[in-house]
């Protein structure tokens, strides 16, 4: 695996990487800030995960999607693939809580998210993601 410009890694070069900072950088307002700041903290709960680019946002993962990164106009959504099966005593998860699959996190402007928690919620992922 390569190491991008911005000290994330990803399994493609610097491709995925790039178009997340372009992305982050386009979005040019808080949803940028705040897509940035939970990208730093997904990176510092696994440092092993890969940025990866799909369906026009970023995807994080490591054996398996771990996460997704949406911006709207209102809000940022991680969307967490296997996010039904995780535990979130913290109560992260705030929408697509009817899935039985999918959960989301979304953060509207000005809102804080418990770093902590959030970072617990990532590591729960992965170690789903390498169940059997």
């Amino acid at each position: 695996m390569k190491k991008s410009t911005n000290g994330t890694k990803d399994n493609t070069g610097d491709g995925p990487a790039r178009l997340i900072d372009e992305r982050i950088a386009e979005l040019g307002d808080w949803r940028g800030e705040a897509l940035a700041r939970m990208r730093k903290l997904i990176h510092a709960a696994d440092p092993d995960i890969v940025e990866e680019w799909k369906w026009r946002v970023p995807v994080w993962s490591h054996d398996g999607i771990v996460c997704t990164g949406e911006a709207y106009k209102a809000h940022i959504k991680l969307t967490f693939a296997h996010g039904a099966a995780l535990k979130d005593p913290a109560h992260l998860f705030n929408s697509s809580l009817d899935g039985n699959v999918r959960r989301a996190i979304d953060i509207r402007e000005g809102e804080t998210i418990d770093e902590n928690a959030l970072k617990a919620l990532i590591r729960e992922a992965v170690a789903h993601n390498q169940s059997p």
